[in-house]
């Protein structure tokens, strides 16, 4: 693979719960705290599913603009992705594994022609393709 790009960030502390987590540039500097609902104490940090949440959303966005510019019919300006990430015991093996919602709003598009780009995009997104075939991502569009 030709690399165009690298991120590079650190994770201390408590990892999930007390940690920070940084980029090397500063422009993510973050506490982290697990949710009770997974045994945390909760707290006002985020954790790892919301980045990932964040990321993913922001990243199938602009895969869906370039796929959708490509076949003539790009979505709007107004375009969301409403991203869920879960997070569970794996049912497929040991450890624990995410489930994972995208789901496009205001794209302004048919809905046959949004579903068609949808599948396109999902092809093209690098989290995508770095999920693909450990995680069920369900797509939809309203």
């Amino acid at each position: 693979m030709d690399v165009l790009y690298k991120a590079h960030a650190t994770a201390s502390g408590g990892g999930r719960e007390d940690g920070r987590s940084r980029t090397d540039d500063g422009k993510i500097d973050v506490k982290l705290s697990t949710p009770t609902e997974m045994g945390g104490k909760g707290g006002d940090g985020t954790n790892p599913e919301q980045l990932f949440a964040t990321g993913y959303a922001a990243c199938y966005l602009g895969a869906l603009r370039l796929v959708s510019g490509k076949a003539g019919s790009p979505v709007g300006p107004d375009t969301r992705v409403h991203s869920t990430v879960g997070f569970g015991k794996n049912d497929k093996g040991e450890g624990f594994n995410l489930d994972i919602e995208l789901k496009v709003t205001d794209h302004g598009l048919d809905q046959a022609k949004i579903d068609e780009l949808i599948e396109k995009a999902h092809a093209v997104c690098p989290y995508s393709n770095a999920t693909r075939g450990n995680v069920d991502v369900r797509l939809s569009a309203a």
